[in-house]
């Protein structure tokens, strides 16, 4: 007896002897030392207090199956099996089980031994902790709204995931020369969330993405490929496991977990790491598509908005100016020198407004074009020694232009407001003088940072850049570029509107712009326009104004058509004192009635958009079909669905005067005879 005595005691697993009522009655040491229970408090408490409550009704069930039908069942047969320890942790465990009788009394005899040291079964745990951790990281990239949030979620179930102690992504900022911190857990001292750190290959992120692969470090006391910010030693971080983070087409920033050395880095915490760094990728990748496109809807929507204001002002306008005019003729003939000044004072604040809408309409995309072949680096050449004799003597100016000639397709006088109005920006940017860069590329296709409904535009494309190294734009200032009348510049010094309306043209011209800043290291404005083609056919514009013939013969007969009565009435008197008798409608099917009559006309002026759905544009096709000779001028405020009807019908654009009218009026009987 004493013999088996001493070999339940030495015995290397865990013994307990289980009485018929699921009792323990026996426990031998290693029993103790495995489930953290001294022998006395093992003896007398239920078995089923060592299995986990999740598996104890199911544990009770088959403890009760074996009593009736006990067997010896050996180690190894069952799937995992898990104990639960004194103070609530798990082991995993192999059980076997032998029947066993005591003067008449069922017993069992449970061998446990803890599988959980076994290096399969070590690699199997990790494994499925991994996976684990992974799908619930994928969860939460299913359902993150943004980014910070879901960075920091992630990188804590990274970290529990990995023993780890820090977790950080560094995303590379648009002009490529900085990474910013996105988001974490455990950040250090200067790699707060917003924080910045260079793309050089002494910094950390830097070194790997200059690596382009998996970099660990054994120990940050030693490392000698990158300089270690002492952030890392004093935060206790010693070990490192970081790759890139890329998405479909470029690499966009890197990953980085840190630990202490405790927790060691092998091929399956790389593997875990470079999953997590495809899964994050892929969710920024949607959030930054997710926010272009939420920021192009609603430069869209107020595009319309504005582009509906500038429709129904310029018609105002049309009728301020034209009043203006008669008043201020009125004023020179009685002499009224006063009143004179006082009504130019007027004109010129309502031409200012003019303008102002004009903007409004670029930026809205309502404007017309006549899009023509451009040489961009002549008209860039011509730019710059513009500048250069105008602007701050401190601001140098140099330009990158190519040895030939690159043609673009676009509004020869828009495209240079459009750069003008961005070397202004761009000099605004430097008051204390500076470099502006201006330079002329060709390139394939669009970057994958314009707007998402623009990067299936077809190439080529002529890209314009306006560069300079003044006070850049914040990340906030950045994504309201574009927004009309959305500027820093103190009140008084700007209206918002230069950007904008270079926005407003690149979309309108199939084209797109991008901005790539950074604070206090300058900003880039990048212009894409389609480059010429030997197909294309420039657009003959918009009716001459200031400078054509104004002479006109004299009791021309105009068809006037116009549904807005303040105008109609503007422009007849407009007509009238150019010496033309006036048949004025106010609608299509009016000019329709006087058309089918006796009365005989010498040319048709109506406005486009003619209210209750009625179109000038249609109007005019039947009056061509009808008096093919017959000339035809179209007036616009640039509503919307009138931007391309330059290339069909002459235009004259409002809000115009009688010179500009008289002009208008007389290319295109000109042009008709």
């Amino acid at each position: 007896m004493k013999v088996y005595e001493s070999l339940f005691g030495a015995y290397p697993d865990g013994l307990l002897v289980i009485d018929g009522g699921g009792q323990i009655v026996r426990a031998n040491p290693a029993a103790c030392l495995l489930l953290g229970y001294r022998e006395d408090e093992l003896v007398g408490l239920s078995v089923d207090l060592l299995v986990p409550e999740r598996a104890r009704n199911r544990h009770v069930q088959y403890r009760a199956g074996y009593a009736k039908a006990p067997r010896a069942r050996p180690m190894g047969t069952q799937t995992e099996l898990v104990a639960v320890r004194r103070d609530g942790s798990e082991v995993i465990v192999e059980i076997a089980l032998s029947p066993l009788h005591d003067d008449g009394q069922p017993l069992v005899v449970a061998a446990v031994r803890a599988i959980g040291t076994y290096p399969r079964v070590r690699q199997a745990i990790k494994r499925g902790r991994y996976g684990d951790a992974l799908a619930r990281i994928a969860a939460l990239t299913a359902e993150a709204r943004d980014a910070p949030s879901l960075l920091e979620r992630a990188g804590r179930a990274a970290c529990e995931a990995l023993g780890a102690r820090n977790c950080v992504v560094f995303l590379l900022e648009p002009g490529l020369d900085m990474f910013r911190v996105a988001g974490g857990c455990g950040l250090v001292q200067g790699e707060r969330v917003g924080d910045r750190v260079p793309n050089r290959a002494q910094t950390a992120p830097g070194f790997v993405l200059a690596t382009g692969g998996p970099v660990l470090v054994a120990d940050y006391a030693t490392e000698k490929r990158f300089q270690v910010p002492a952030a890392y030693r004093q935060a206790g971080l010693r070990r490192a496991l970081a790759v890139p983070l890329a998405d479909p087409t470029r690499r966009v920033g890197a990953l980085s977990v840190r630990a202490d050395v405790s927790t060691e880095f092998g091929e399956e915490e790389l593997r875990f790491v470079q999953t997590l760094a495809g899964l994050l990728a892929t969710c920024l990748a949607r959030f930054e598509t997710e926010e272009q496109l939420r920021h192009a809807q609603r430069l869209e929507t107020v595009g319309q908005l504005t582009g509906g204001i500038a429709h129904d002002f310029n018609n105002l306008l049309t009728v301020i100016l034209g009043n203006l005019q008669v008043l201020q003729e009125q004023a020179r003939d009685a002499g009224a020198q006063g009143d004179v000044e006082m009504l130019d004072a007027a004109q010129r604040a309502a031409q200012r407004g003019a303008e102002l809408t004009g903007r409004l309409l670029a930026f809205s995309r309502r404007q017309v074009l006549s899009p023509t072949r451009v040489d961009a680096a002549q008209a860039v050449q011509a730019l710059a020694g513009m500048l250069r004799r105008t602007i701050d003597p401190r601001v140098a100016i140099e330009t990158d232009l190519p040895a030939q000639p690159l043609y673009l397709r676009g509004d020869p006088s828009q495209f240079e407001s459009a750069m003008l109005n961005t070397a202004i920006n761009a000099r605004d940017a430097m008051p204390d003088g500076g470099l502006l860069r201006l330079a002329v590329r060709r390139v394939e296709r669009l970057p994958g940072d314009v707007e998402p409904d623009a990067r299936d535009m077809p190439g080529p494309f002529i890209a314009v850049s306006v560069a300079d190294n003044g006070s850049g734009m914040s990340e906030a200032v950045r994504a309201r570029a574009f927004e009309p009348f959305f500027t820093t510049k103190a009140a008084g010094r700007g209206t918002g509107m230069g950007l904008s309306t270079v926005y407003g043209f690149a979309r309108q011209s199939m084209g797109a712009v991008t901005l790539d800043s950074v604070p206090g290291q300058g900003t880039v404005v990048t212009l894409y326009l389609p480059e010429w083609a030997e197909a294309d056919t420039a657009s003959p514009g918009p009716a001459p104004a200031r400078g054509a013939s104004r002479e006109l013969p004299q009791g021309l007969r105009v068809l006037l058509v116009e549904d807005d009565d303040t105008v109609r009435s503007v422009v007849q008197r407009y007509l009238q004192r150019l010496g033309a008798e006036v048949h004025a409608c106010a609608s299509a099917a009016q000019a329709r009635e006087r058309l089918a009559g006796s009365e005989n006309v010498d040319l048709m002026l109506s406005d486009i958009s003619l209210g209750r759905g009625e179109r000038g544009t249609e109007l005019a096709a039947s009056v061509r079909q009808q008096l093919p000779q017959l000339p035809v001028l179209l007036m616009t405020g640039y509503a919307s669905g009138e931007v391309d009807i330059a290339s069909t019908w002459p235009l004259l654009r409002k809000p115009f005067d009688r010179d500009t009218l008289a002009a208008a009026i007389a290319a295109v009987i000109k042009a008709r005879r």
